[in-house]
């Protein structure tokens, strides 16, 4: 083969792999770190199996990291005692600051007084219960989904004067998390949904989702906000899982005590119960030994005490606090004062469970 017939082959051996090269980084480019690929370039089969295996993923990394929880119940009846929609506010907001500092998983909110069910929180239209599961919930959610999550309500008056809880999950606008909180919003998009995600563009989600629903959006390392970039909705407890970070606090109301224990979200349950009372057993907390559990529960009582929440629930009829609780305790002895109040004793008795509680979650 002459000179110039072997530099003609170079040359376009060259050039195919210039070709080839070329395809590599388009493709690379379609493909991007959330995820998503172009449609174009997947078959619905490859698309099904690419959704089922990323969904795998998920469930099998949430199987194998599942933390144990930590849920407070609190007695609505403390917001009737307030002597106005300010203060009633202020009480509210403290409840939430403390939930959110020691990463508590879920609030209860359960209503003392049904009967009686109105006053102290306003004018006299909503029970005390259910306005502290409106505040909880407002202030649980990031501040860019407030306004379409929650519409105008009177008793959301005050909630400017509150602190912020300034969770993780509460991300600001310039900052990048991979795990966002969003809402759906409407429109004819046929490739999925698109989230309002509080940044300076709406994002799309592969899943048809109807709209002002809340949702928690896996972002991924990505910036690429534009609709070419399919990003997914995920279960709340991923971010928890994947991350280890506070992801902020679920809000339930029940209308009595027993209603407590009887709705737990969770499949197993509480599997320990602890109730915080002056009249309760007194354990140091360095000598408190907690068992294993996956869905531990500590409850507070209102302005009478779990003693008489228990007296006035029917579903508890002849039983005292020693038969409803695994465990009844006085997380602070020797008080100087005659009542401590709930917003107090959830700051005193939640630090007071915090060794206790490291120390069984070192043994699982």
């Amino acid at each position: 083969m002459n000179p110039v017939d072997t530099e003609t082959v170079a040359a376009e051996k060259a050039q195919r792999k210039n070709k080839r090269e070329k395809r590599k980084k388009r493709k690379d480019a379609m493909e991007d770190e959330c995820g998503a690929v172009t449609a174009e370039k997947e078959t619905p089969h490859e698309k099904k199996k690419k959704k089922k295996h990323s969904n795998d993923k998920y469930e099998g990394k949430e199987e194998k990291k599942l933390k144990p929880t930590i849920s407070i119940a609190v007695a609505g009846s403390i917001i009737d005692n307030a002597q106005s929609l300010e203060l009633a506010t202020l009480l509210a907001g403290q409840i939430a600051r403390a939930a959110t500092v020691f990463r508590i998983d879920e609030v209860v909110v359960f209503d003392s007084t049904p009967a009686a069910g109105n006053g102290g929180a306003g004018d006299g239209e909503e029970s005390g219960a259910r306005f502290l599961v409106r505040i909880l919930e407002y202030l649980e959610t990031p501040q860019y989904l407030r306004r379409r999550l929650f519409p105008m309500h009177k008793n959301l008056k005050f909630v400017g004067l509150l602190p912020p809880l300034d969770a993780p999950h509460h991300v600001r606008k310039h900052e990048w998390s991979e795990f966002r909180e969003g809402v759906t919003l409407e429109g004819d998009c046929p490739k999925g949904t698109l989230v309002d995600v509080g940044l300076s563009k709406n994002v799309l989600v592969e899943q048809i989702v109807e709209p002002g629903k809340r949702v928690t959006v896996a972002m991924g390392t990505n910036r690429d906000l534009t609709t070419a970039c399919v990003r997914r909705v995920v279960a709340a407890s991923i971010p928890r899982e994947e991350m280890g970070s506070y992801w902020g606090y679920k809000v339930r109301y029940t209308s009595n005590l027993s209603g407590v224990f009887k709705n737990s979200p969770y499949k197993e349950e509480y599997d320990h119960i602890i109730g915080t009372s002056e009249h309760g057993q007194i354990i140091n907390s360095s000598e408190l030994i907690l068992p294993y559990f996956r869905h531990l529960l500590i409850v507070f009582g209102g302005l009478a005490g779990l003693e008489e929440s228990i007296e006035e629930d029917t579903n508890f009829k002849g039983k005292r606090a020693n038969d409803v609780f695994t465990s009844y305790l006085n997380t602070c002895p020797n008080q100087g004062s005659r009542t401590i109040r709930t917003e107090e004793a959830l700051l005193i008795s939640l630090q007071y469970f915090q060794d206790p509680i490291r120390r069984a979650e070192q043994q699982m």
